[in-house]
C-alpha cells in the first residue's frame, strides 16, 4: 500500500477537519513528511515553518498560528491512537475505501476549496465515479422540520433525482433526512444522493436513519473526512458543511431558523461562488426564519420547484426544465417585453431582429436579449438565421 495514502489516513486521525497549520504542513511537505513531523520523526526546520506562515498568512489563518512546536503539543496526544492500517481494513470490511486528492474518484470541484481541501475521505458505499457540481444539488435545513418543509423537501429531492441529479445533504433528522430518502426514491443518476458525515462512516449517525443511511450505502455515497469510530462533534458537523457546499453547484435552503447549521452551508457556498437558492415559508413560522434572512440579505435566490433550481445548477441552460405540465401557461412569468415578442414572432414563418423591431416597438438590443431568453423557455426558435414562434401557446 503507498506511503502517500497510509500517510493521509494516519493524518485524517491526528488533525481535526479544517486544520490550518495542518493542512498548510501538507501543502507544504507532502503528505508522508508531514506524518513524520507531526509525530516528532522528523524535524521542520526554520525554511518549511517559513513556509507554512506564509501559506496561512496568504490564506487568512496566519493570525492563530503559534509556530510548529505549538502544533506538535496539540497533535501529540493523538499519536498513540494512530493505527491507519486498522482503519482501511475495517472500511475494506465495510466493503468501503479511502480516496485522496491524487486518486481517479476524487471528486475535483473539492479542489475550490484550496487549502482547505480535504486530507482524504472516507467512502462507505458502491465503487464508482461521484457525480461533477453540474449535477449535483444540495438540500438542507432544520432538523425539526415541519410538515410543509418535509413536503417541499420530499417533491424537491424526488424531482431533481428524475431529472438526474444527485442530492446531497448531512444525514441529519428533518430536511436531510427528507432530501435523502425522496432522491433514493426518484434517483435515475447511478449516485441518486450523497450523506456527507460529520463522524466516522463506520457507525450510521444518528441512530435513528441507521435504515435510511444504509440504504443512501447501498445505492449512492455515504463520505466523511474523519476515519472510522470518529464521535460526530459539533465542530465536526460546522466543518464538514464547507464539503456539502463544495460538492453542489447550488444549495438550497429549505427551512431554516434564525441561527441554524443550514445557514453556515450556505455561506460556505457563497464563499465558494456557487449558487444558493432558499424556499420561502410562512412569515409566522420561525423555520423559514433563516430562509427569509437569506433573501432579504440578498445572499440567495427565491426558489420555488426542481426547474427553477436546475436553472441555477445550469445557468447556460443545460439543466433547465421543459416548461411545467402544471396548469401553468407558457407564458406565466415573462416580462411585459417578453410577452410582447413573443406576441409579434410568427408561427409558421420566420422572421428577422429588423421586422421583430418594428412589430413589437423594442430596440433591436431588447429584442435579441428577449429572443435568448425565449429559446431557454423553448418558446422561441432559430432557423436559418430568423426566428418564429417554437409552438401554440398554451
Amino acid at each position: 500500500m503507498d506511503n502517500e495514502r497510509i500517510a493521509r489516513a494516519a493524518l485524517s486521525r491526528l488533525m481535526e477537519p479544517q486544520d490550518a497549520a495542518g493542512l498548510a504542513l501538507v501543502q507544504a511537505a507532502g503528505a508522508p513528511d508531514a506524518l513524520k513531523i507531526a509525530t516528532g520523526q522528523a524535524d521542520a526546520g526554520p525554511a518549511l515553518e517559513r513556509e507554512i506562515t506564509g501559506l496561512l498568512a496568504d490564506n487568512g489563518a496566519g493570525t492563530s498560528w503559534a509556530g510548529m512546536a505549538a502544533s506538535l503539543k496539540r497533535w501529540a496526544p493523538r499519536i498513540p491512537d494512530l493505527a491507519p492500517e486498522r482503519d482501511l481494513a475495517t472500511m475494506a470490511r465495510l466493503g468501503g475505501r479511502l480516496i485522496i486528492p491524487s486518486d481517479d474518484l476524487w471528486p475535483a470541484q473539492l479542489g475550490d476549496l484550496g487549502m482547505q481541501e480535504p486530507i482524504c475521505l472516507w467512502w462507505r458505499g458502491l465503487e464508482q465515479e461521484l457525480p461533477g457540481p453540474a449535477r449535483s444539488v444540495a438540500l438542507v435545513g432544520s432538523r425539526d422540520s415541519t410538515s410543509y418543509g418535509a413536503s417541499v423537501t420530499g417533491d424537491l429531492a424526488y424531482s431533481l433525482a428524475q431529472r438526474g441529479f444527485t442530492v446531497v445533504s448531512g444525514g441529519a433528522y428533518g430536511i436531510d433526512a427528507h432530501a435523502h430518502r425522496a432522491a433514493l426514491a426518484g434517483g435515475s443518476a447511478a449516485v441518486p444522493t450523497i450523506a456527507v458525515m460529520a463522524g466516522g462512516v463506520d457507525r450510521f449517525y444518528p441512530s435513528g436513519n441507521e435504515d435510511l443511511l444504509r440504504a443512501v450505502c447501498n445505492q449512492g455515497a455515504v463520505l466523511a473526512e474523519v476515519p472510522p469510530g470518529s464521535a460526530p462533534t459539533r465542530y465536526r458537523f460546522l466543518q464538514r458543511n464547507r464539503l456539502i457546499a463544495a460538492l453542489a453547484a447550488v444549495t438550497v435552503v429549505v427551512e431554516a431558523r434564525w441561527r441554524s447549521g443550514a445557514l453556515n452551508t450556505a455561506h460556505h457556498a457563497e464563499t465558494l461562488g456557487r449558487a444558493v437558492g432558499a424556499v420561502p415559508g410562512s412569515v409566522h413560522s420561525a423555520n423559514s426564519a433563516g430562509c427569509h434572512r437569506l433573501l432579504r440579505d440578498g445572499g440567495a435566490v427565491c426558489v420555488t420547484d426542481a426547474a427553477e433550481i436546475a436553472e441555477l445548477a445550469s445557468p447556460s441552460g443545460v439543466g433547465l426544465a421543459a416548461p411545467g405540465t402544471a396548469h401553468a401557461a407558457d407564458h406565466d412569468g415573462l416580462t411585459l417585453e417578453d410577452l410582447i415578442l413573443l406576441d409579434a414572432l410568427p408561427l409558421r414563418s420566420t422572421t428577422s431582429v429588423d421586422k421583430l423591431c418594428a412589430v413589437a416597438g423594442l430596440s433591436a438590443d431588447s429584442v435579441r436579449a428577449g429572443l435568448g431568453r425565449l429559446g431557454l423557455l423553448g418558446l422561441a426558435a432559430s432557423e436559418r438565421g430568423g426566428w418564429k414562434r417554437a409552438k401554440e401557446l398554451a
